[in-house]
């Protein structure tokens, strides 16, 4: 066997492994609930219809309104931007439902920003800063919640995982695109991040 035929062999194992340890993770990781005491539940963004949450996005939205109820979190920041065709952002739909599920409007942030998961945490956590927050519980859904902590920790900040307790994700149907595209991202975002760190070096540098 070839030099070539060698190196191309290890690299399909290590790609294997690596597709399948990922998919452990993310599968693994989806239970993983943290009840700490946090400054903020970051809440990310989901599709809205007709200015009322979608089934996906209510559920997030519901765990963090009980976060809040019982104590688990002292604010809610909702995220999301508007597509063109919602007249209200993910974000102030959130918002919305929130206040008429009784939560405090002095407790509500927004950002209505982003369009990506990692832009959520972004945004999220340029608010958090400028209010002084210090910790958060990230709400998701289950499936989501792997990838979304890593980028979390990635950003810096000090955050805890807690998915939602219901989700519109239920049935192995529902539930098999919804991991396969996770595992797409996650992967996607594991290997391109060291060379995001890179540019970010070399922009500082300039």
């Amino acid at each position: 066997m070839s030099q070539l035929k060698k190196a191309m062999s290890v690299f399909i194992v290590v790609s294997i492994v690596f597709i399948l340890y990922s998919a452990m993770d993310i599968w693994n990781y989806r239970t993983k609930q943290e009840r700490v005491k946090t400054d903020a539940a970051i809440v990310l963004g989901a599709a809205v219809w007709d200015a009322k949450p979608s089934p996906v996005f209510q559920e997030r939205i519901n765990h963090a309104i009980w976060l809040y109820q019982n104590g688990y979190v002292e604010h809610l920041i909702f995220t999301g931007g508007k597509k063109n065709t919602e007249p209200l952002s993910e974000s102030e739909v959130a918002k919305q439902y929130a206040l008429e599920n009784h939560v405090k409007p002095e407790d509500i942030f927004t950002e209505s920003q982003s369009t990506i998961t990692e832009e959520n945490l972004k945004y999220a956590f340029a608010i958090a800063m400028e209010e002084g927050f210090k910790t958060f519980t990230i709400v998701s859904d289950p499936l989501h919640m792997k990838r979304s902590m890593v980028m979390a920790t990635n950003l810096g900040m000090k955050a805890y995982s807690s998915p939602t307790l219901t989700s519109a994700y239920k049935s192995i149907r529902t539930q098999t695109p919804f991991f396969f595209r996770e595992l797409f991202f996650y992967i996607g975002y594991k290997l391109s991040f060291p060379f995001r760190q890179i540019d970010n070096e070399i922009n500082w540098e300039k």
